[in-house]
């Protein structure tokens, strides 16, 4: 495999649409074909950081939160937006604290990936939290979270079962079963 060079030319770009989490983008653009098209690209503010601490007994934690573009609720690894300028890691490790009142001696990234990117720039980075010590957690005002403390092949289990359908932890537990973690 070899990538290729970018076939798309743009003719103009124009934001339509800004906030403090996104921005809505529209190019004028001549197509990988030769044809006048247009592109509307979601530029995000934030990047996604994802956490998912295991113990030594091979326990890990869920968040349980009403999702509301989706209006429904739904099951995840911890996550968090790691704003612009902010190392990854020290958002990993605030997010953690943060929805799980957790701390990590380690936290190692295992897994990177892009979302959505047939209309978005949305990235995330995944990592997982070892050597860790419970506190209290400090969920934001906009988080009414439910914490839940269960086996990782138990987690796994339930992204086969279609209970957890997040992108983000889906792919991260996946990747853990594929590594042997469990």
């Amino acid at each position: 495999m070899k990538d290729e060079g970018n076939p798309w030319k743009v003719k103009s770009s124009e934001d339509i649409y800004q906030s403090p989490w996104i921005k809505v983008r529209e190019d004028k653009v001549i197509t990988p074909a030769g044809t006048d098209g247009i592109y509307s690209v979601v530029e995000f503010q934030n990047s996604a950081v994802g956490i998912v601490p295991v113990d030594e007994d091979g326990n890990t934690w869920l968040v349980g939160q009403w999702r509301y573009p989706l209006q429904k609720y739904s099951w995840e690894i911890i996550e968090g937006g790691c704003p612009k300028g902010e190392l990854p890691e020290e958002c990993a490790r605030r997010e953690l604290k943060e929805e799980a009142g957790l701390t990590a001696q380690t936290l190692t990234p295992f897994l990177e990936m892009s979302l959505s990117n047939s209309s978005t720039d949305d990235q995330a980075i995944v990592y997982l939290a070892k050597g860790l010590e419970m506190g209290e957690a400090e969920p934001e005002d906009t988080e009414a979270l439910q914490l839940v403390k269960m086996p990782l092949s138990q987690a796994f289990d339930y992204v086969m079962q279609g209970r957890i359908h997040d992108a983000i932890s889906v792919a991260a537990l996946l990747k853990l079963k594929q590594l042997g973690y469990f």
